[in-house]
Formats: C-alpha cells, structure tokens, sequence
C-alpha cells in the first residue's frame, strides 16, 4: 500500500475543502449572522490538517486500485468530519452526530436531514450544506484530478472509486481531459439552471443554493415551507434541471460535440426517459381526484418522480398521503435512481438493465442449454468481469441494506418507516414514508441507527467497495506481513 500518495491526497482533499469553508463564511458577512468566525477557524483548523498530510510530496505518486478505494473513502470521512464543524462549534447543530449525519447527507447528496425547521439555521449553514451538495455531486477526487498530474493509471483508479456506475470510461484520450470535460458540463449546467431561476425573480441565494442542491441531485431546502414559497414555473424549472442532472454526462459529451446518434443510441438514457414517462403517467392518473386538475397532478407527479429518480429529494407535496400505488411507484423508483455517470444515486439503470437481461439469458439457457446468447448493452457485448461485478454488487448491496434494516428496527417505529429510511439514506434520496416522510426528519432515530445510516449513505455514494475495503482485514494484513519480511530481510542482510 502507498501510504504516502494516500495521505498527500486526502491531505490536498482537505486543503481544498478548507478554501471552500471560506465561502459560507463570507455569506454571512453579507448577511451580517455572526457565524462567520466559526467557518474561518474550521477552515483553519481543516487546511492545518491538510498542510501536514500533504506537507512532503510522495517519491512514488503513482497506485492501484487499491490505493484508489481507500483514499476516496478516507477523503469522504475527512470532508465530513472536518465540514460538520462550524455547524457544530457555532451550536446550529449542537450534537457532534447530528452535524455530523447532516453534512454526511450533504456530501454524498442524500438531503436527509435531522432539522426540524431549516428556517431558523442561518444564511451560512444553509448555503454550506446546499453548497456540500454540488461539491460532492460530481466528486472532489474528480475535481483533484483536473487540476493537478498524476502518474500512469493512477487517475483513473481513483475516477473507479469515486464515479457511479459498473464501469468509467474515458471520454478524451486523457483522463485528466475527462475529468476537466465532466466539470464543465457540470459548471454550464448549474450556471444556467442559476440564470435561469435568478430571471424567474427568484431571490439570489435560493436561485444559488436550489442550483447548487439540484446539481448535485442533494436536496436540501433553505426554507420551512420547502417548495411551497416557489411558483410552478420555478417548479418546472427544477423539475427539468434535476432530469437533466440524472442522464449520463456521456450523452452530453456526444451532443455538444455533435455525436447525436451516439448520444440518442444510448441505452441506459433511453430507459431512464421512458421510466419517468411511464411513473409520471401512473402517478398522474392516481393522484388525479386529489389535485386541482389535469396540469396540477402533472406537475405534481412530474417533480416527484423527477426527485425520487435522481435521489435529488425535493418535495413539492406530502406524498406520504397519496394512493399506495403512487407511493408504491416512488419506493420503486428509490432503488432505481438515475444513469450511471450522472450526479444521481441508487442501483443505477444501468446495472437493472444488464442484470435483467441476465436473467433473461439464464431462464433462455435452462430451456435450451446449447444456445449460449451474449449479452448486449449500448450494441456492445458484456464481458464477463462486468456482469460479474454487478452480480457481486447485487449481492453485496442487499445484503447491507437487510443488516441496515434489522439494525434501525431496534429503535421501534414502523416498518414502513424503517425501510424507507434505510432505502432513502443508502440510495442517497433523503425523504422517505411515514416517520421520515417529506415533512419529517431523522432526527429521532437513536445513535447507533444514525451511525448505521451514515455509513450506508457513505458506502452508497461511493458504490460500495472503497469504504467496505477500509474494513477489510486482508489489505491491512497484507501491509504488515510485507513489513515483517522486510524487517527479516534486512536482518538476515546485516548478519
């Protein structure tokens, strides 16, 4: 294991994200709160950190795989830990867990929150925590990769353990292109749902941070009355962009660059807009007698599928109070979520679409054993290490969420409400039924559910395997045993 490329990296990380703290503390100069001191000495305390981690640049920058999950997960930890302090220390958030469970659901853009009343935080822990939002939509490591040099395939290891989806490819013949192309589709995008919001007359901090939590498909409201203070073409508005923000940023690539059958020959987009077309439609029809006409229940229908999808977690009504069936569609669309390579969270279409067509070539190979069928996804075959590794994933992805699960019963609300909240936080949606519902929070679940919650909305970001390797005995063990036969070597050498 390189140790110290590890440590330069999540130090660079947290060096970063210290000039960021800078930002919401000069949001509340503005707005003159008094909370600013508590984000610069958080920024202080954070690139402290990051200097001496990152201090003494690596020989040897370049690692594998490996190297890749554990820095991203530890990034991750460090951005959480270090970013929940100022709502910590300033006492908005007077819980460590608390502050710490909600800029968890920040960065992994999961929008579940354990705020009562996100009207009474001030304009700086609102900007901070919708802010956290577009920061860990596309990734920081992302970000990283951008702007500094690294060796050989170290790049896109860590682009593997950071970027949703059961494979990155590359879209420029460099990573370090790539990653600069995703961000500046991620950039026009945000600046032009912002442009468009601020015409709109929305006032300037919400067009901001309703761009910012729509970006990276977060979630985090900045007022009490949540999507009610907003007209319906503001509505619209935000419907459209979090759409927009779940489709694979490789369809977008293609467009600006004028590979359109490309772009319309992608699979996983086409399944995904046809989806949303079919949920839409149902829940249309469903929640008809309850809504102020036809375009009402569209609306209506539109945004909330559009938000449960792409795990954004807005809300423009109590859907908790719909029709089963409704409720029966959004639960559905939570394990979904949206393209793999987007912004958003959950399974990934891409995954349901390849693992689907498995079982189909498995029940066509029952019946007749010599037709061996390939696997086509994109008019590309399906190797075999990829439909293994969703399989794994498969497996591995349900069995935490049934451990969740039986963790959060112990704490005794329903099961409706249990399984929503395992389902919202591990998926990275936010709101889920019942107890934890649009008009809810989390906050009255126990330390130990809260804990399990962290690490599910944690493991689910970062698809699984980089914070699973941190508990993984074996790679630790590996590095000791090395160890101790180099110290051995060296003995026997010197003898």
């Amino acid at each position: 294991m390189n140790y110290s490329v590890i440590f330069y990296t999540v130090g660079y990380i947290l060096r970063i994200e210290g000039a960021m703290l800078l930002l919401p503390g000069a949001i509340d100069l503005i707005y003159g709160e008094g909370q600013w001191m508590w984000y610069l000495i958080s920024a202080v305390i954070c690139f402290t950190f990051g200097l001496i981690l990152s201090f003494r640049k690596p020989k040897n920058n370049v690692f594998y795989l490996k190297e890749g999950c554990v820095t991203t997960a530890l990034s991750w930890i460090g951005l959480s830990l270090f970013g929940c302090l100022p709502l910590f220390m300033s006492g908005e958030i007077p819980s460590f867990l608390n502050a710490l469970f909600e800029m968890v659901s920040g960065f992994t853009t999961t929008g579940a929150s354990i705020v009562a009343d996100v009207g009474v935080l001030s304009h700086a822990a609102n900007f901070w925590r919708a802010f956290s939002h577009w920061i860990g939509g596309m990734g920081v490591l992302v970000f990283l990769m951008a702007i500094i040099p690294m060796t050989g395939g170290s790049a896109i290891n860590l682009m593997k353990a950071e970027s949703p989806g059961p494979d990155v490819g590359k879209l420029a013949p460099h990573i370090k292109e790539t990653a600069r192309i995703l961000y500046r589709i991620y950039i026009g995008l945000t600046v032009l749902q912002i442009i468009i919001l601020l015409a709109s007359r929305m006032p300037v901090f919400d067009a901001f941070t309703m761009s910012f939590a729509t970006a990276g498909t977060g979630g985090f409201a900045v007022r009490s009355a949540g999507m009610g203070d907003y007209t319906t073409f503001q509505q619209v508005v935000l419907t459209v962009f979090m759409i927009l923000f779940g489709v694979n940023f490789n369809a977008y690539y293609y467009i600006i660059y004028r590979k359109f059958k490309k772009a319309f020959k992608m699979e996983e987009v086409r399944a995904y807009l046809l989806i949303i077309i079919g949920a839409i439609s149902i829940i249309t029809i469903n929640i008809l007698s309850m809504c102020e006409g036809v375009w009402d229940a569209i609306q209506k229908a539109a945004f909330q599928v559009g938000s449960i999808i792409t795990t954004t977690g807005f809300a423009n009504a109590d859907f908790d109070t719909w029709p089963e069936l409704s409720k029966g569609v959004l639960i559905l669309l939570m394990f979904i979520g949206a393209c793999a390579g987007s912004t958003g969270g959950g399974f990934k279409i891409s995954r349901a679409i390849i693992l689907i067509k498995s079982v189909g070539r498995e029940i066509t190979a029952y019946i007749h054993p010599k037709n061996i069928k390939k696997i086509n996804f994109d008019s590309q075959p399906v190797d075999h290490e990829t439909m293994r590794s969703i399989s794994v994933y498969f497996v591995i992805y349900t069995l935490i969420f049934i451990v969740s699960l039986f963790i959060v019963s112990f704490d005794g609300p329903d099961f409706e409400t249990n399984f929503t909240a395992v389902a919202a936080t591990f998926n990275n949606i936010g709101p889920g039924m019942k107890g934890v519902g649009p008009t809810q929070n989390f906050d009255f679940f126990s330390p130990v559910s809260k804990i399990v919650m962290i690490l599910d909305m944690i493991a689910g970001r970062l698809e699984l395997f980089p914070l699973l390797l941190l508990f993984y005995p074996r790679i630790w063990l590996d590095d000791i045993s090395h160890l101790r036969n180099r110290r051995v070597k060296g003995k026997i050498n010197r003898s």
